[in-house]
């Protein structure tokens, strides 16, 4: 009966238990309980303690505190909301220790890490008065702070006289941040008042302030220098865990106001720290990232005293480096798990097993982090724990052993019901029934027993292998396992197919950048398997949804195809094609390497060097050839004058390929150049290299003299001189002028000038013997700071005119409308052949008004339009002619008056009436006020629709008859002719389109007139009637 249990116990857990996600299983921590410190001044009056496990079934909860169960029924500052532990109005004394979960379900019970909970807090001072402090000064003293009851991180400050700042602290001043005393090192006569210390607990936010202390300096009798005594030391020695900060304080009272700090190697026990950070003339010293097994010295010196204390990293936080794995055991089988943590120092390990300790007994052996269970029996199935623990912490590790005990089973994993192999391959048959303990495996291949032999081999782990595949070897095999509780088997069939051959392979090949080609891959296979062609190109399978340069194009060549079309090849298309076919059965491979030839890369690492006024000398180191090699090289600039990159002349005039120097020659002096260099090979023209660094060429004197030199003109007395400034890029240097020489003509002697600038264009000459129009030679050269340059050609110029001496004559003038004035005169004749009479200026102003107030218009012709002018004004009119020289004299002024404005009032009352191709219009003239010019005409214009051609009538009546088209729109406007001018127009009047045989009629009258012209053809009242013809 008890054999019978011991199977009903085992078959369930394999089955539904080991291979479902819904296993069931012991108890695992997701979220422990860590070390907190709570402030007691949150207005929350509720303190969580997070713990959570996962299980099936779930699992329950339990709390320790101090090693004490809670029990919450009977403590009601205690509730558990699911395994989470919720402290009620919490008390620092009644709630800190040191809490622990523990989670059990069916299967086990474990514990999760103690955590040390405690409570921030700060008490008020005592409101007792202190006592007074005297000291005399010169002399050092230390203020006591004595802080209040408190718990969390402090902050000390103090107060001078109630200032509302805190007393900074100095080099003879330090605030200790361990007591929270202040220290003075030598009192002056300024310290006397009254210090009260500051309490800042940094959870809670609380401030707290002491009662004052009061100080009294007497100066009456003067403290001499002394020793100095250091008074804040460090501590003898002090264990810090690797990646934590330190801080070390040291103050000294007496002689010396200036601290320094030094690292004292001579004292090193070990190696120091990477980087400590000495902070001189400060009282704290950090040294921070202290790293394992490093030790040092620090000394804080005094002058002639001083004191050193000892560090070491001696303390390393706990971690992990092999943890325990949940394990099926089957019955009678040995368990060893072993654990291993490290940390400084040196942890020691306990065991639990559903929360209690393990110890050595009988089957159970325990020795450090290993645990040893012989014969295992079906109690000892529960929950292990590891602890690793030293005085600075522990972890916990946990992991749940399961007793199994079944017959064979083939149901999750049974022999694979049909195998395909290729023939001559070689084909594994697994065998991996559920059992336990571990069955023994037999192969069968119908009624015949297998044995290891040539070409079969049954392995260790129950696998049958059978090795060189014929067709002879297909049918159905068996495995048939045992074991102690029972037997069972599963079947399988193997399947012989023809082996997969590639018969057109990919071949190496060569191409350019741009152009296509196509990597064959053809293979003959098994007619019952479909091959499944892939390419990859330098290790990566090619996507052809996502490159468009690849492509797989089908077709059947003793049997099946899978080329690869490259298209528009490029540079990074270089590499290895690797066609690949995949079938049921097996996997075949081809490879080839294509070489993609392209324009060369860009050079690399372009100097110039020895740099003249006209040349330079460049060196590069080549690019990559891409495969085809480097034909030549030409070599371009820019300056900031030219359009782009100019290839520019070298020696050699043509750089060969395996020379990566040459001179540039015939560059422009004085000119800053960049340089570039771009290789050429059969393929094409590569890419440029990286611009040079930007040089400027040598100074030298000007080699290019101004062009277009010319002149005339300007002012009586003055000789005018122009030409077209050098461009800056051919001036050759700094300091550039242009030398002005001229000489009457027929004269030996030269008159220069210099002119100290590069933009000026033009020289002016002045001297009031110099007659008019007399004849001079000229010529302009150039200079730099190097030296001069060449002069332009000699050219002939004649000096300036003088203003002409006659007014125009037989000036008039008429009105042709209110705003306009045409006039006329006779021409200024020249006094000799040289003069020139370049044009006329004809003033007019108001005859109210001054000449000075004058408008001005010039012409070059002997009439002018006046326009812009005023209605019904009188204007005085004269003219002047010009040359170059300058205006003449005015002739006689003469007045002319504008004509009256024209009628502002618009045509009124207008009807049209549309029959078949004719338009019959009238209107109301138009009658002009006494102010107005009188109605002498009107002008009527139409066109079809809006963009057709326009048509212009005159007529002197108030009615027209036009011809128009039908079928057509047409848009009509009249205007009343004045002599000043045109009147108000009618605005435009929409005559509609109407079919043959029909007439229609508009009367429009002048209250619509005033209307937008959008409105008229809505408003306009129509008459549409049939024609009887």
């Amino acid at each position: 009966h008890s054999w019978m249990s011991v199977k009903l116990f085992s078959f369930f857990p394999l089955k539904n238990c080991l291979n479902s996600e819904n296993a069931r299983h012991g108890p695992v921590f997701t979220q422990e309980p860590s070390d907190s410190i709570f402030p007691m001044s949150s207005g929350d009056k509720l303190v969580f303690i997070n713990c959570k496990a996962k299980g099936n079934p779930p699992p329950h909860y339990r709390w320790k505190v101090d090693g004490r169960a809670i029990d919450s029924s009977s403590d009601q500052s205690y509730s558990l909301v699911e395994g989470n532990l919720l402290i009620n109005n919490p008390h620092f004394i009644n709630h800190g220790g040191v809490y622990q979960c523990i989670a059990t379900n069916a299967f086990g019970t474990i514990v999760s890490r103690e955590a040390k909970v405690q409570f921030a807090f700060l008490q008020n001072f005592s409101q007792k008065p202190r006592n007074t402090v005297t000291v005399r000064e010169g002399q050092a003293v230390v203020l006591l702070c004595g802080p209040p009851p408190h718990y969390g991180e402090i902050k000390y400050s103090w107060v001078f006289n109630g200032n509302r700042n805190f007393l900074q602290q100095d080099a003879r001043r330090f605030i200790s941040q361990r007591t929270g005393n202040l220290y003075v090192a030598k009192v002056e006569a300024l310290d006397a008042g009254n210090y009260t210390c500051v309490v800042r607990n940094m959870m809670t936010n609380a401030t707290v302030f002491s009662s004052p202390t009061p100080v009294v300096v007497r100066g009456d009798v003067v403290m001499g220098e002394y020793e100095p005594k250091i008074e804040v030391q460090f501590p003898d020695t002090l264990y810090v865990s690797k990646g934590s900060s330190v801080k070390l304080e040291c103050f000294a009272l007496g002689k010396s106001l200036n601290p320094v700090y030094t690292v004292d190697t001579s004292l090193v026990l070990g190696n120091m720290p990477a980087h400590p950070r000495a902070k001189s003339r400060r009282t704290v010293e950090d040294l921070l990232l202290l790293t394992k097994m490093q030790w040092g010295c620090l000394q804080c010196m005094q002058f002639l005293s001083s004191h050193s204390s000892v560090f070491s990293s001696d303390v390393e936080h706990l971690q992990w480096i092999q943890i325990l794995k949940d394990a099926h055991m089957a019955i009678d089988a040995n368990l060893q798990w072993e654990c291993k943590a490290i940390g400084k120092p040196k942890p020691k390990y306990r065991w639990l097993k559903n929360g209690q300790p393990l110890t050595t007994k009988e089957r159970v052996h325990v020795e450090a982090g290993r645990l040893t269970i012989s014969t295992i029996r079906l109690s000892d199935s529960g929950m292990y724990q590891c602890v690793a623990e030293n005085e600075y912490g522990s972890l916990y590790a946990s992991a749940e052993l399961k007793v199994v005990a079944s017959p064979p089973d083939f149901t999750q994993r049974p022999v694979k019901k049909s195998t395909v192999i290729h023939r001559g391959g070689e084909v594994v048959l697994e065998c991996r029934p559920n059992a336990s303990p571990r069955a023994t495996i037999s192969w069968w291949r119908g009624g015949e027993l297998l044995r290891t032999g040539k070409r079969g081999m049954i392995l260790e782990d129950g696998t049958l292998r059978i090795a060189n595949i014929s067709k002879a070897d297909e049918g159905s095999y068996t495995c048939v396992a045992r074991n102690h509780f029972g037997a069972s088997s599963s079947t399988g069939a193997l399947v012989v197919k023809e082996p997969t051959r590639i018969v057109v392979p990919p071949l190496s090949s060569d191409a350019s950048v741009g152009q296509s080609l196509v990597l064959p891959c053809q293979v003959s296979s098994d007619s019952s398997l479909s091959p499944v062609f892939k390419w990859f190109f330098n290790g990566k399978a090619i996507d052809f949804s996502r490159q468009e340069h690849f492509e797989m194009i089908g077709g059947s060549r003793q049997g099946f195809a899978g080329d690869l079309m490259v298209r528009n090849i490029q540079l990074r298309h270089s590499g290895k094609y690797v066609c690949m076919v995949h079938t049921d059965v097996d996997t075949v491979s081809a490879a080839a390497d294509l070489i993609v030839r392209g324009p060369p890369g860009a050079p690399q690492g372009l100097l110039v060097t020895a740099i003249t006024d006209t040349t330079a000398q460049l060196s590069w180191s080549s690019g990559p050839d891409n495969h085809s090699p480097i034909t030549m090289y030409v070599v371009q600039a820019r300056t900031p004058f030219s359009i782009g990159w100019q290839t520019v002349k070298t020696v050699p005039d043509s750089v060969p390929g395996q020379m990566m120097h040459a001179t540039v020659k015939d560059l422009s002096p004085w000119v800053e150049y960049e340089f570039r260099v771009v290789a050429i090979n059969s393929v094409g023209v590569g890419e440029p290299s990286m611009p040079s660094k930007q040089i400027r060429t040598k100074a030298a004197a000007p080699k290019v003299a101004p062009v277009n030199v010319s002149g005339g003109g300007g002012a009586r007395g003055e000789l005018v001189i122009t030409w077209e400034p050098v461009p800056e890029e051919q001036q050759s240097g700094e300091e550039f002028g242009y030398l002005v020489a001229f000489r009457p003509l027929g004269s030996s002697t030269w008159i220069k000038t210099v002119l100290a600038s590069a933009d000026v264009s033009r020289y002016v000459y002045r001297n009031d013997s110099v007659a008019p129009l007399s004849r001079f030679e000229a010529t302009v050269g150039v200079y730099n700071s190097v030296g001069e340059g060449p002069f332009s050609r000699i050219i002939k110029v004649l000096s300036a005119d003088e203003e002409p001496s006659a007014a125009p004559s037989r000036v008039w003038a008429h009105s042709i409308s209110a705003s306009e004035i045409e006039v006329y005169w006779e021409p200024v004749p020249p006094r000799s052949s040289t003069e020139n009479i370049i044009g006329y200026e004809v003033l007019f102003w108001e005859g109210s008004s001054e000449q000075r107030e004058a408008d001005r218009v010039r012409v070059t012709d002997s009439t002018a339009l006046l326009s812009g002018l005023k209605s019904s004004t009188v204007y005085l009119i004269s003219v002047r002619a010009q040359n170059s020289a300058g205006l003449g004299p005015s002739s006689p002024s003469i007045s002319v008056a504008t004509k009256k404005p024209p009628p502002s009032q618009p045509p009124g009352a207008i009807e049209w009436n549309l029959t078949n191709s004719k338009i019959f219009l009238k209107w109301d003239h138009v009658k002009a006020s006494q102010n107005e010019s009188k109605v002498t005409g009107y002008k009527v214009v139409y066109r079809q629709s809006w963009h057709g051609r326009t048509t212009v009538l005159q007529t002197n009546k108030t009615s027209v008859e036009l011809g128009v088209p039908y079928g057509e729109d047409h848009v009509i406007e009249i205007t009343a002719l004045t002599e000043g001018g045109h009147g108000t127009s009618s605005g435009p009047i929409h005559i509609p389109k109407m079919s043959k045989n029909y007439c229609i009629q508009c009367k429009i009258s002048s209250r619509l007139l005033q209307l937008p012209t959008s409105k008229l053809t809505q408003t306009c009242s129509m008459r549409v009637r049939r024609l009887p013809w």
